[in-house]
């Protein structure tokens, strides 16, 4: 797909990953919906992009309210007609023992990270399906296949992420519309900025910047693969994670509880 004068849609656009990923989109010329929360760092995110002479749609939406999100759509298909890339990256995380969190705070993030996805492809498959073309771009994580100690809620939302991406391309097959995950490791971005993350050390010396994962961002949005997992090299990890469960399974769970309880 040539990017130019496409429509592309981004959830969690106001800072990180989405932020990166709307200004290199807008790069190649594409027209850019910019979907988060917060208003005012949505329109100056919009202020960085007019240097590219695009057109550009901001709308404040919490994607994990249904309503919301229903709404959000008709306005974006009423300007644009279609989307042509729907990139799903909203999404946060909880840090704590599971035992320690509220009912709350877990479904807060399935809400989020799930369920908006799930309500944004909900509301934009039919016109792409109608048109025959357009695809889905899921920004997932390594967490989507390793249950982790301390982001186990984090971890179920990003199963079921890749689960009903899976399902979902299945489904498709045919029909002009692709979908890939993309998998990043550890990102440098606002997502460790929730209190619960406090004591915790920020980011590992192989942490990504978002800068690499909006590359990868848009080389998915032109993939026929299910999922790229960022950067390529630990994808054997994940191989052995699945081939070998009891041997890896003990090794990771064990370093995570004892980072968890050295936090306490």
């Amino acid at each position: 797909m040539d990017f130019k004068d496409k429509n592309i849609l981004i959830t969690g656009a106001s800072s990180g990953i989405g932020k990166q990923t709307a200004i290199e989109f807008a790069k190649l010329g594409a027209n850019i919906i910019l979907i988060a929360r917060r208003k005012e760092k949505l329109d100056e995110v919009e202020k960085e992009l007019k240097k590219f002479n695009i057109l550009t749609l901001v709308c404040p939406c919490d994607v994990s309210d249904k309503t919301q999100v229903k709404e959000m759509s008709k306005t974006v298909l009423e300007k644009f007609g279609s989307v042509d890339v729907l990139v799903n990256n909203a999404g946060f995380a909880i840090y704590g023992y599971v035992k320690d969190l509220s009912v709350d705070e877990i479904e807060s993030q399935m809400k989020t990270n799930y369920f908006g996805m799930m309500y944004c492809i909900k509301n934009f498959l039919p016109s792409m399906l109608e048109k025959k073309s357009g695809h889905i771009v899921n920004v997932a994580s390594v967490a989507a296949s390793f249950g982790l100690p301390g982001i186990a809620s984090y971890c179920a939302s990003k199963f079921a992420m890749l689960g009903f991406s899976e399902g979902l391309k299945h489904e498709l097959n045919g029909t002009g519309i692709g979908i890939t995950v993309v998998s990043p490791i550890m990102v440098r971005t606002e997502f460790f900025d929730h209190p619960s993350f406090e004591k915790m050390p920020k980011y590992s010396p192989t942490s990504l910047s978002s800068k690499t994962v909006a590359k990868a961002i848009l080389k998915a949005a032109n993939s026929p693969r299910l999922e790229i997992i960022v950067p390529n090299l630990v994808r054997g990890a994940v191989w052995f994670k699945h081939t070998f469960p009891y041997f890896i399974n003990p090794i990771l769970g064990k370093s995570f509880k004892k980072q968890l309880d050295s936090i306490k």
